[in-house]
Protein backbone atom coordinates (compact mmCIF):
# COMPACT_ATOMS: atom_id res chain seq x y z
CA UNK A 1 0.00 0.00 0.00
CA UNK A 2 2.75 2.55 0.72
CA UNK A 3 4.75 1.75 -2.18
CA UNK A 4 1.32 2.24 -4.46
CA UNK A 5 1.36 5.91 -2.80
CA UNK A 6 4.95 6.68 -3.68
CA UNK A 7 3.99 5.45 -7.22
CA UNK A 8 1.40 7.85 -7.27
CA UNK A 9 3.24 10.77 -5.79
CA UNK A 10 5.99 10.12 -7.85
CA UNK A 11 3.29 10.36 -10.79
CA UNK A 12 1.73 13.85 -9.59
CA UNK A 13 5.30 15.13 -8.89
CA UNK A 14 6.48 14.14 -12.91
CA UNK A 15 3.11 15.94 -14.42
CA UNK A 16 3.78 18.60 -12.12
CA UNK A 17 7.33 19.65 -13.96
CA UNK A 18 5.70 18.30 -17.24
CA UNK A 19 5.62 21.39 -19.36
CA UNK A 20 7.20 20.07 -22.84
CA UNK A 21 4.01 19.06 -23.90
CA UNK A 22 2.57 22.69 -23.39
CA UNK A 23 6.23 24.56 -25.13
CA UNK A 24 6.26 22.29 -27.83
CA UNK A 25 2.69 22.43 -29.54
CA UNK A 26 2.47 22.24 -33.03
CA UNK A 27 -0.69 24.10 -33.80
CA UNK A 28 -2.49 24.49 -37.28
CA UNK A 29 -2.58 27.66 -38.23
CA UNK A 30 -6.26 28.06 -37.54
CA UNK A 31 -4.87 27.91 -33.80
CA UNK A 32 -3.36 29.86 -31.10
CA UNK A 33 -2.94 29.64 -27.90
CA UNK A 34 -2.71 32.16 -24.70
CA UNK A 35 -2.22 31.80 -21.13
CA UNK A 36 -4.64 34.06 -19.24
CA UNK A 37 -2.49 33.37 -15.75
CA UNK A 38 0.62 34.55 -17.14
CA UNK A 39 3.44 32.24 -18.35
CA UNK A 40 3.94 30.84 -14.70
CA UNK A 41 0.76 28.71 -14.76
CA UNK A 42 1.34 26.55 -17.92
CA UNK A 43 -0.94 24.06 -16.61
CA UNK A 44 -4.28 26.41 -17.31
CA UNK A 45 -4.81 27.85 -20.74
CA UNK A 46 -7.09 29.00 -23.55
CA UNK A 47 -6.87 27.43 -27.13
CA UNK A 48 -8.78 29.87 -30.14
CA UNK A 49 -9.85 28.12 -33.11
CA UNK A 50 -10.80 30.21 -36.35
CA UNK A 51 -11.65 27.44 -38.82
CA UNK A 52 -10.74 28.49 -42.40
CA UNK A 53 -13.30 26.02 -44.02
CA UNK A 54 -16.82 24.38 -43.58
CA UNK A 55 -19.58 25.73 -41.55
CA UNK A 56 -17.54 27.54 -38.67
CA UNK A 57 -15.39 29.59 -41.55
CA UNK A 58 -13.71 32.78 -40.25
CA UNK A 59 -15.58 31.81 -36.77
CA UNK A 60 -13.86 32.48 -33.66
CA UNK A 61 -14.05 30.03 -30.64
CA UNK A 62 -12.39 30.07 -27.75
CA UNK A 63 -11.66 26.79 -25.46
CA UNK A 64 -9.99 26.88 -21.85
CA UNK A 65 -7.43 24.04 -20.78
CA UNK A 66 -7.25 22.91 -17.30
CA UNK A 67 -4.45 20.03 -17.25
CA UNK A 68 -4.94 18.15 -13.96
CA UNK A 69 -1.42 17.17 -11.94
CA UNK A 70 -1.37 13.38 -12.85
CA UNK A 71 -1.51 14.44 -16.74
CA UNK A 72 -0.94 12.73 -19.01
CA UNK A 73 -2.67 10.13 -17.06
CA UNK A 74 -5.71 11.91 -17.05
CA UNK A 75 -7.09 14.01 -19.81
CA UNK A 76 -7.55 17.52 -19.62
CA UNK A 77 -10.81 19.44 -18.88
CA UNK A 78 -11.65 21.29 -21.84
CA UNK A 79 -14.62 23.55 -22.15
CA UNK A 80 -16.00 26.05 -24.71
CA UNK A 81 -16.08 29.52 -23.69
CA UNK A 82 -17.86 30.53 -26.98
CA UNK A 83 -21.48 29.86 -27.07
CA UNK A 84 -21.73 28.26 -30.07
CA UNK A 85 -24.39 26.42 -32.30
CA UNK A 86 -23.13 23.01 -32.72
CA UNK A 87 -24.32 18.99 -32.63
CA UNK A 88 -20.87 18.41 -30.67
CA UNK A 89 -20.66 21.35 -28.15
CA UNK A 90 -23.54 21.77 -26.13
CA UNK A 91 -24.52 25.87 -24.89
CA UNK A 92 -22.65 25.06 -21.79
CA UNK A 93 -19.61 24.81 -23.76
CA UNK A 94 -19.21 20.86 -22.54
CA UNK A 95 -17.69 18.77 -25.82
CA UNK A 96 -18.07 15.46 -26.40
CA UNK A 97 -14.63 14.70 -28.41
CA UNK A 98 -13.74 10.69 -27.68
CA UNK A 99 -10.28 11.76 -26.79
CA UNK A 100 -11.75 13.62 -23.57
CA UNK A 101 -13.47 10.60 -22.59
CA UNK A 102 -13.24 7.15 -23.04
CA UNK A 103 -10.26 7.25 -26.23
CA UNK A 104 -7.49 9.33 -23.42
CA UNK A 105 -4.53 7.03 -22.98
CA UNK A 106 -1.33 8.68 -21.97
CA UNK A 107 0.37 8.58 -24.92
CA UNK A 108 -1.77 11.30 -26.63
CA UNK A 109 -1.15 14.88 -26.13
CA UNK A 110 -2.42 18.44 -25.91
CA UNK A 111 -1.76 18.75 -29.70
CA UNK A 112 -4.36 15.33 -30.44
CA UNK A 113 -6.97 17.55 -28.28
CA UNK A 114 -6.77 20.67 -30.23
CA UNK A 115 -6.40 18.86 -33.93
CA UNK A 116 -9.74 16.95 -32.60
CA UNK A 117 -11.13 19.87 -31.80
CA UNK A 118 -10.48 21.61 -35.03
CA UNK A 119 -11.74 18.80 -36.90
CA UNK A 120 -15.03 18.96 -34.76
CA UNK A 121 -15.57 22.97 -36.58
CA UNK A 122 -14.73 21.39 -40.23
CA UNK A 123 -16.18 17.91 -40.00
CA UNK A 124 -19.29 18.48 -37.08
CA UNK A 125 -20.46 14.76 -36.28
CA UNK A 126 -24.13 13.85 -35.93
CA UNK A 127 -23.81 10.64 -34.63
CA UNK A 128 -22.70 11.65 -31.32
CA UNK A 129 -24.38 14.50 -29.99
CA UNK A 130 -24.68 17.04 -27.28
CA UNK A 131 -27.05 19.65 -29.19
CA UNK A 132 -29.41 16.71 -30.29
CA UNK A 133 -31.44 19.59 -32.15
CA UNK A 134 -28.43 20.91 -33.72
CA UNK A 135 -27.59 17.17 -34.86
CA UNK A 136 -30.88 16.12 -36.37
CA UNK A 137 -30.86 19.23 -38.38
CA UNK A 138 -27.26 18.48 -39.52
CA UNK A 139 -27.97 15.19 -40.81
CA UNK A 140 -31.76 16.03 -41.87
CA UNK A 141 -30.85 19.19 -43.86
CA UNK A 142 -27.39 20.16 -43.97
CA UNK A 143 -28.17 23.20 -45.56
CA UNK A 144 -31.08 24.27 -43.00
CA UNK A 145 -28.13 23.30 -40.23
CA UNK A 146 -25.95 25.91 -42.39
CA UNK A 147 -28.12 28.52 -42.29
CA UNK A 148 -28.56 28.57 -38.46
CA UNK A 149 -24.30 28.42 -38.06
CA UNK A 150 -24.50 31.10 -40.65
CA UNK A 151 -27.09 33.07 -38.33
CA UNK A 152 -25.62 31.89 -34.85
CA UNK A 153 -21.88 33.31 -36.40
CA UNK A 154 -23.14 36.92 -36.97
CA UNK A 155 -25.05 37.12 -33.87
CA UNK A 156 -28.95 36.14 -33.37
CA UNK A 157 -31.42 34.00 -32.12
CA UNK A 158 -31.74 29.95 -33.13
CA UNK A 159 -35.10 29.36 -31.49
CA UNK A 160 -34.72 30.76 -28.13
CA UNK A 161 -30.94 30.93 -27.99
CA UNK A 162 -28.99 33.86 -28.17
CA UNK A 163 -25.24 33.86 -29.83
CA UNK A 164 -23.32 36.76 -29.86
CA UNK A 165 -21.88 37.51 -32.79
CA UNK A 166 -17.98 35.31 -33.21
CA UNK A 167 -16.50 36.80 -36.57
Amino acid sequence: MIRLFKVKEKQKEDAENNTGDITELNLPEACKISFPNGQDDLMNFEVSIKPDEGYYQNGTFVFSFEVPPIYPHDAPKVKCKTKVYHPNIDLEGNVCLNVLREDWKPVLNINTIIYGLYHLFTEPNHEDPLNHDAAELLRDSPAYFGTNVRMALQGGYIGDEYFEPVM
